[in-house]
């Protein structure tokens, strides 16, 4: 089975949160930064650092954890965030060096 991915990307001013999910993270995080669909909420709100991610065994518990994240709190997301990158640093570079 393919593992699934659940992430959360911000801007530079880390002011919007976007979460999304993904089977290919590199790729995904990469069409991001890319601004790969001009038109998209990311690409809008230059939502293109990666802050928060989690592993999941496969696409449809990621899906399911998406659903969770997303009807959240901003709250729970921020501690989420903080609670992994306190310094709400890009995790690019880490998922290109673990999953590239």
């Amino acid at each position: 089975m393919k593992a699934g991915f659940v992430y959360i990307l911000t801007n530079k001013n880390n002011t919007t949160l976007y979460v999304g999910v993904t089977s290919v993270i590199v790729k995904r995080i990469k069409d991001h930064k890319e601004k790969k669909y001009p038109r998209s909420f990311t690409a809008h709100y230059n939502l293109d650092k990666l802050v928060y991610y989690e592993v999941l065994p496969s696409i449809s518990l990621a899906i399911e954890r998406e659903k969770q994240l997303k009807a959240g709190s901003r709250a729970k997301k921020l501690a989420l965030i903080e609670g992994l990158n306190r310094d709400w640093n890009d995790l690019y570079g880490e998922v290109l060096e673990r999953f590239g």
